[in-house]
């Protein structure tokens, strides 16, 4: 018999974002969404310990209700623990973060939450005009100590929205879409990655394969898909653009990791008023999870440096699904079949 020749034909699938590159700088991401206002975070010169670190951050990095809300002593500015160290495979970079130390924060040894171990603070970024940001771009490197125990998994830094700092973090916390809502990064067992988001999910989106809902906790969203890595700088980069209008599911969610993308998430409700907007960095970094089968078992450290946002009043401009209620698809039963089954129920007792 004559050999055959097979031939195997993979499907190409095109998102609806044009990169920028295969690899792409956070300016340029920002320059292709048109988030034309920008702002970087300043670092002190020299090394500060916990009580001056915490002064500095207070004064210069802009902080909701002008405090730190957890953590003031496990900060720290340092030197730079990885001085010739770059963001594997990014697009450009050099080692050092210029004159200045580094943020270095602290996780004591069997700390699980933000209260024992971790920091925890709200950025207001304010716009000159008095406008409101739709769409943000966070972009920043951070390092893991050499010898970091991942355990079960903890929280990075990440984006909010809403004005008062509490809220749509901690657990126990459903967002509706009106007050608040949270997305940050999130480091998983064995360093896997995802964003890790406090946001609405009408539309059946806890069916979505890359999505992993819990009722009284965030929703992870495409955990796995980018690892993390001890002992060098990494480069993270998160764009939320809101959905608009409210409740139209058009919102979209992106991670670059050095410089690379990784999470794409689209077809999302962030927000279900038009009163809530993207209010700035939500610097928020713990191991957990609420309980000490998350806590590290030694005291470790991450590091930051290079942190800055780039903002534009435009939400998304993606298309979407309206979104679908609980209430909106009961309303869509016909009404009789509503008296048969309330009718049905009286018969049974």
């Amino acid at each position: 018999m004559a050999p055959r020749l097979c031939f195997f034909f993979f499907p190409l699938f095109i998102s609806s974002f044009t990169p920028v590159q295969a690899q792409t700088m956070a300016s340029a991401l920002a320059s292709q969404y048109g988030l034309a206002t920008s702002t970087a975070f300043p670092f002190p010169t020299s090394t500060l310990s916990s009580n001056d670190a915490a002064s500095h951050v207070v004064s210069q990095w802009s902080l909701g209700g002008g405090r730190i809300q957890e953590g003031a002593n496990d900060i720290a500015f340092v030197q730079d623990p990885f001085p010739n160290s770059v963001p594997i495979g990014s697009s450009g970079g050099t080692p050092g973060n210029g004159n200045s130390s580094v943020l270095e924060i602290t996780y004591p040894k069997g700390s699980f939450s933000h209260d024992t171990g971790g920091a925890q603070w709200y950025n207001l970024w304010n716009t000159s005009d008095g406008s409101s940001f739709n769409s943000m771009l966070l972009s920043y490197e951070l390092a893991f100590d050499s010898s970091f125990e991942w355990v079960k998994g903890g929280k990075l830094p990440g984006l909010r929205g809403g004005l008062e700092g509490t809220g749509c973090s901690g657990g126990n916390s459903t967002p509706n879409g009106k007050e608040c809502f949270s997305s940050r990064l999130m480091w998983r067992k064995d360093a896997e990655g995802e964003v890790y988001a406090y946001i609405p999910s009408p539309n059946d989106l806890c069916k979505d394969k890359d999505v992993i809902c819990n009722s009284d906790f965030g929703i992870s969203l495409q955990r796995g898909v980018f690892g993390f890595i001890s002992g060098q700088w990494l480069r993270v980069t998160m764009l939320v653009r809101m959905n608009d209008p409210p409740n139209i599911a058009n919102g979209e969610i992106q991670v670059y990791y050095n410089d690379r993308i990784a999470v794409s998430k689209q077809g999302l409700q962030i927000r279900s008023v038009d009163t809530l907007h993207v209010n700035g960095l939500f610097f928020s970094t713990f191991f957990g999870g609420s309980d000490k089968s998350w806590a590290t078992p030694d005291t470790t450290h991450t590091y930051y440096r290079n942190i800055a946002l780039w903002g534009s009043s435009a939400p998304s401009n993606l298309t979407g699904d309206p979104v679908r209620s609980a209430a909106s698809l009961t309303s869509s039963i016909p009404t009789a079949t509503l008296i048969l089954f309330c009718l049905s129920i009286t018969l049974l007792f």
